[in-house]
């Protein structure tokens, strides 16, 4: 379609920008060949709360999540596959994320659950206390 628009029209056609909505902008992929994945992230009550939306995924088999240096990376594979009477579609690809972790964070007591296409990601981190705190001045 985008060579059937420059030659009709002697322009460019635009980069589909359905397809950004979709998977993010290109300087966003943090790989090539891979997609990235929508998040949302809170911080709440000690805990780094990170929302992760794979909608067609089997989360115990093609999903991955890694914790390094304070990083932390979500990884996912989708193949599927939709049909009726007269069409089959293909959906297929490598999605990836990766999100620093707030300072403190316990990413080795990190937990996942899936459910309805979402996956959820909770790190623990404890609260660093920042009072004020006085220092004499000793005189020699």
């Amino acid at each position: 379609m985008n060579g059937m628009i420059e030659r009709l029209t002697g322009w460019p056609a635009l980069p589909d920008l359905f397809g950004w909505v979709e998977t993010g902008l290109p300087v966003a992929h943090t790989a090539p060949g891979t997609h990235g994945i929508r998040i949302e992230e809170r911080l709440t009550d000690g805990t780094y709360v990170l929302r992760a939306e794979l909608p067609g995924v089997d989360p115990a088999k093609d999903v991955e999540i890694t914790v390094t240096e304070g990083a932390l990376v979500q990884r996912a594979e989708r193949a599927e596959e939709t049909e009726d009477k007269r069409h089959t579609e293909f959906r297929y690809g490598t999605f990836t994320r990766s999100v620093r972790l707030p300072a403190g964070a316990k990413g080795d007591d990190a937990t996942a659950e899936y459910k309805d296409g979402v996956l959820t990601i909770k790190v623990p981190v404890p609260e660093v206390k920042t009072g004020t705190r006085t220092i004499p001045v000793r005189q020699r």
